[in-house]
């Protein structure tokens, strides 16, 4: 093992030929960027050796004696499914490439291999295989987790200045207005404030201000008397009558009709509510936590909601952060959500693999934690595996879709520039070879640095996956 910078050793490679001299020139060239890296000329040995090689990555001719390229992959994968193995031939032809693909081979080169192309593709594989680890990692001390602060995962930093906040907050009985994006669990933290406030042995009670019918929203919230409109046959607590002593949870307020808000101001203030169809006001024991997605301060402004009630519930305002803020995070909570499909499925899928870990920690989450979740059980509900693979997650995620705008069809009334015709053709190729750059160079009939030279003329950046996928 070669001293890495610090603590860490630098990335190992084996290259595998029965030629010694292209070995020798292969290992020398990945020393030369930075590789750890070691030769042999025999695969049997390689494969007598396989539970004690102590690699990142293995980089394996196709055409040798003794045994060829795709039966030393298919038993290297079959063996130790956490190390990439890299196929190099000098006869490629579209079949190979497909035996490559079903061998599970991390990816198929030329010989003799542009170096850069090799440095990137083994670079790739080495960030994977962390990613596995440390999937793995998570997986033996997440499984069944006791959360920190109540049902509230994350260990980034955001999250621990978060959990530090909510836990201030919830000794005392003050108002709280969470904001943040949708999907970023401001319910999960509404409820957390609960469980650790001196309310906890009382009811929580979550509302969505927008999903009830705005004419019926006074009486869900304030209760009503029997006949005080037609259907009223009899009386009924509202709410926050239910909530007595403990915590009601106004989701998206700012949908709160505006007839409205002047009694939920005169709720807070005073209180008490007044049932609708009564002429008496009955006497209220709740704590407020409200939550919006929406910039209240705009509303505000443009008269959409009242000053005096922003006030009111804005005593303490905490700002949810957005999953893509959260880095390590999105393994964490992936971790978690495989482990809770799984369960609730009766599935046997038990984690996910390295290139799969690097699409969800590459990808923008502009749905947060609320579309991982989604993404993840879809992915448990197809997979055919023990693991999620890329296959199993939606065209968008593996695409890096949301991250990047890009040029529809529909925005064009049916009609698009040559040029982002090529591009979208590219990429279709690509994900139909899972991002064998080989492959699809084949396919598409071009050499390897033609296809990155013209996937990256996207005039939107390109997001982080299209540059792993063609790096």
């Amino acid at each position: 093992m070669v001293p890495g910078v610090g603590d860490r050793p630098l990335p190992r490679v084996l290259v595998v030929d029965d030629d010694e001299s292209m070995c020798d020139l292969l290992a020398a060239q990945l020393a030369s960027h930075g590789f750890g890296s070691s030769f042999e000329t025999d695969p049997e040995r390689v494969l007598n050796s396989i539970a004690s090689l102590d690699v990142d990555v293995v980089v394996t001719d196709l055409k040798m004696a003794a045994v060829d390229g795709i039966e030393l992959c298919q038993r290297l994968v079959a063996a130790r499914p956490d190390l990439p193995v890299v196929l190099l031939t000098a006869h490629g032809t579209l079949d190979t490439a497909v035996a490559a693909l079903r061998v599970r081979a991390f990816d198929f080169l030329m010989k003799p291999p542009d170096i850069d192309a090799l440095v990137a593709t083994v670079r790739r594989a080495t960030h994977n295989r962390r990613l596995e680890v440390e999937v793995r990692d998570l997986d033996e001390t997440f499984v069944d987790p006791e959360p920190a602060f109540e049902g509230m995962i994350g260990t980034s930093p955001a999250m621990r200045e978060l959990t530090q906040l909510l836990g201030r907050v919830a000794a005392v009985d003050a108002s709280v207005l969470l904001t943040g994006e949708s999907g970023t669990g401001k319910e999960v933290a509404a409820r957390a404030v609960h469980e650790r406030s001196a309310r906890r042995e009382s009811p929580f009670v979550a509302v969505n201000c927008a999903a009830i019918n705005p004419s019926l929203l006074e009486s869900e919230l304030f209760g009503h008397v029997k006949g005080a409109f037609t259907d009223a046959r009899s009386d009924r607590a509202g709410l926050f009558e239910r909530a007595r002593g403990g915590t009601i949870f106004l989701d998206e307020i700012a949908e709160l009709p505006l007839t409205l808000q002047p009694k939920l101001l005169r709720a807070l203030q005073e209180r008490t509510v007044r049932p609708v169809g009564a002429d008496r006001e009955a006497a209220i024991d709740v704590r407020l936590i409200a939550a919006t997605n929406t910039d209240l301060n705009a509303a505000v402004e443009e008269r959409r909601f009242r000053q005096d009630l922003f006030y009111r519930l804005n005593v303490i305002e905490i700002q949810m952060p957005p999953l893509r803020e959260r880095g390590r995070d999105v393994l964490l909570l992936a971790v978690h959500f495989v482990a809770h499909f799984a369960r609730k499925m009766q599935r046997s899928t038990s984690t996910i693999t390295g290139s799969c870990a690097a699409l969800l920690s590459a990808y923008d989450w502009p749905g947060n934690v609320r579309e991982l979740a989604n993404v993840i059980e879809r992915a448990v509900a197809l997979t055919t595996s023990s693991r999620i693979t890329v296959e199993d997650l939606p065209e968008h995620v593996r695409a890096g879709r949301a991250a990047r705008g890009g040029v529809s069809v529909e925005e064009t009334g049916g009609l698009a520039p040559l040029e982002e015709i090529e591009r979208r053709y590219i990429r279709r190729v690509l994900e139909m070879t899972r991002g064998n750059k080989t492959l699809a160079a084949q396919i598409l009939g071009v050499n390897r640095r033609t296809l990155y030279r013209k996937d990256l003329k996207d005039p939107a950046a390109p997001s982080a996956v299209d540059a792993k996928r063609l790096s």
